[in-house]
């Protein structure tokens, strides 16, 4: 379980990046983070894996600091935690040296699957194959919380839906995943949770199965929270 208590973070000028007063993410959930650009996914994510400076707040993983939870979380970007000499074959002996269940067969299978050379410098990857990688590399950490921020940089459809086969016939059902994505469609039957974000802050907190009772899309409500009529009561 991941609880934020009160948590802030705040640009060097003062304006408010992200705030939440109290938000706890359960064992086994798919959770869409959603939001226009700037509407402060990408600090909402950060601030759980501890990368930069809180202004304020806690935030623990099953009741511990993030810091001594690290070997059981990835975190997924276009960025990656690669040397830019490496070659993704090279990259997986250093992770499998920090990741104790790093699972080198799937990630084999994972390279494979995006048709990415194991023997190739890191360096003269495109974007796109960059971010391929990253979802190879966070996947086979065999992580108990998975937290991807915008995963499927520069990828076709086919490519995104055949992953997400792949991938949800890994899962085990255990694993948290927060997801920021554009893609929304893309994990409309994956979905648990969405947080829709608008300003900074978290304007909807909505299960998916409550939506669909109601009639209503995530696509419907996400307009709704741009636009800044999002309900007040979370549902």
């Amino acid at each position: 379980m991941i609880e934020l208590t009160r948590v802030e973070k705040r640009y060097e000028r003062g304006a408010s990046a992200f705030y939440t007063d109290q938000l706890t993410l359960g064992p086994g959930e798919i959770i869409g983070v959603l939001g226009d650009n700037g509407s402060g996914k990408t600090s909402l994510l950060k601030a759980i894996m501890g990368l930069g400076e809180r202004s304020n707040g806690t935030v623990t993983v099953d009741g511990k600091p993030v810091q001594e939870q690290y070997a059981r979380m990835a975190y997924i970007t276009e960025e990656g935690s690669w040397l830019p000499g490496m070659s993704p074959a090279e990259y997986a002996e250093f992770l499998a040296g920090f990741y104790p269940r790093f699972d080198l067969e799937y990630y084999e299978r994972l390279l494979k699957f995006f048709q990415l050379e194991p023997d190739r410098r890191i360096r003269s990857l495109s974007k796109g194959q960059r971010a391929k990688l990253d979802l190879a590399a966070g996947f086979a950490k065999q992580a108990d919380y998975l937290i991807m921020d915008e995963p499927f940089f520069g990828m076709d459809r086919p490519t995104r839906t055949g992953f997400l086969s792949l991938m949800a016939a890994e899962l085990t059902g255990e694993e948290t995943l927060l997801v920021a994505t554009h893609f929304v469609e893309d994990f409309a039957n994956l979905f648990d949770r969405v947080l829709l974000l608008n300003g900074g802050r978290i304007r909807v907190d909505a299960s998916v199965d409550a939506l669909r009772q109601q009639g209503r899309t995530v696509e419907e409500l996400m307009a709704e929270v741009s636009l800044g009529k999002w309900n007040k009561t979370f549902i």
